[in-house]
């Protein structure tokens, strides 16, 4: 039997997002955990890194070369004797003879003595001498040890989210862990008999799934790590089985589909009598939406087709996601349409815009399908729920994507 609750009047835009955070936020605060540098990448840094030694350690080549005494290349050309080579992570414990050379690789340490290096363009060599033919200033082309950092300094500040270049400070300076916010864990499990795999041909009547993919990338953009993309067709117990695997492994589970006034609404057919509530939201697109509570683990639904799965993640998950992550809220901007616009009546609606200098083109209509137009946005616009139009140069509230 079909579960069909009665239609209750359309929730406002702001009441239902509300409901989602007061949902979301029993997942924080986040615990600390310790991870390798590399597994941080995008983790929110929850302490200060003081370097535990200086960078670079060492005094080291900045060229392939010839370390000198500056002194000894006044008067150019000049050769001098080679006492050695020496390649990177070399022992450079020796000092250099007055009057002399020594080859020297890039990042190789620079003899005690030595302040300064040739550059091999600028050398003749015959593998006993080195023929000098420009001079340099002491200090040229040597690294000094605690150049870049000193032991001690603050290397990456608490509140920072991890980028590739922080990941790379870490690793330079040894540490074999940092302490960062454990994400939220998130499970996404998208329904519907018509939904294929990419490289899968399709059949007649069948598109592909877009909505795993969309939610688990703007889940992950947002500060949650992806534990599970699943699909379920709409046979109620491969829902529930799936469902159950996905509330075991994960804080929040985002579903797509199965929850309009449909014949085949397996996710409203099986999470409405565990408590489920389903209803309508007074927004364009993504009016269908409904959350349960499963096991202690918030489930929030939304509706199948993809703007309007992208556009409930947008309005209603990410702005609490991202406060659990630690995250900044995105901030909101006031811009002027370059077009006019329409909007129904009693609807708050998204439409998806491109930033365009100071103001924003609508790039795609309001239809809930039009994904390959939403690939197009940078930026949702909103226009409230007493405006049915505006015209071009009116200013309006948008977010970037």
């Amino acid at each position: 039997m079909n579960f069909r609750p009665a239609l209750a009047p359309a929730r406002s835009v702001d009441e239902y997002r509300a409901t989602v955070a007061e949902l979301l936020r029993p997942a924080g605060p986040r615990p600390v955990r310790e991870v390798a540098p590399l597994a941080a990448l995008h983790g929110l840094l929850a302490a200060d890194v003081h370097s535990p030694l200086a960078l670079p350690v060492f005094r080291n080549s900045a060229m392939d070369g010839y370390a000198v005494r500056a002194e000894s290349v006044l008067v150019t050309p000049v050769s001098l004797p080679l006492s050695g080579v020496l390649a990177a992570g070399a022992d450079a414990l020796a000092p250099l003879p007055a009057g002399a050379a020594v080859k020297v690789m890039t990042g190789a340490p620079v003899p005690p003595g030595a302040d300064c290096v040739i550059p091999v363009e600028d050398t003749r060599a015959d593998g006993t001498t080195v023929t000098i033919e420009r001079g340099r200033s002491a200090g040229e082309f040597v690294r000094e040890a605690g150049t870049d950092v000193q032991r001690g300094d603050l290397l990456v500040a608490a509140g920072t989210r991890l980028a590739p270049r922080h990941v790379a400070a870490l690793a330079a300076v040894g540490l074999p862990t940092v302490p960062v916010l454990a994400p939220v864990r998130a499970a996404v499990l998208t329904t519907g008999d018509e939904l294929m795999p990419a490289g899968v041909p399709l059949r007649p009547g069948t598109i592909y799934n877009s909505n795993g993919a969309a939610l688990a990338a703007a889940l992950a953009d947002n500060g949650a790590e992806v534990v599970s993309v699943a699909h379920s067709t709409d046979d109620h117990g491969e829902f529930r089985a799936l469902l159950n695997a996905a509330v075991g492994a994960a804080e929040v589970v985002f579903t797509s589909g199965g929850v309009s006034q449909g014949d085949f609404e397996v996710v409203k057919e099986v999470l409405g009598p565990l408590g489920g509530v389903f209803g309508a939201v007074a927004v364009q697109p993504g009016g269908p939406q409904g959350y349960t509570v499963v096991d202690g683990v918030p489930v929030l639904s939304f509706p199948g087709n993809p703007v309007s799965t992208a556009v409930s993640f947008e309005v209603f998950a990410r702005p609490v996601l991202r406060e659990l992550a630690g995250l900044p809220p995105v901030p909101e901007q006031r811009l002027a349409l370059r077009d006019p616009v329409r909007s129904p009546a009693g609807k708050r609606q998204y439409l998806r815009g491109a930033l365009d200098g100071a103001g924003v083109r609508v790039v795609a209509g309001p239809g809930s399908h039009l994904v390959a137009g939403m690939a197009r946005a940078d930026a949702l616009v909103e226009i409230p729920e007493a405006v049915t139009e505006l015209p071009a140069g009116a200013v309006v509230r948008v977010w970037s994507l």
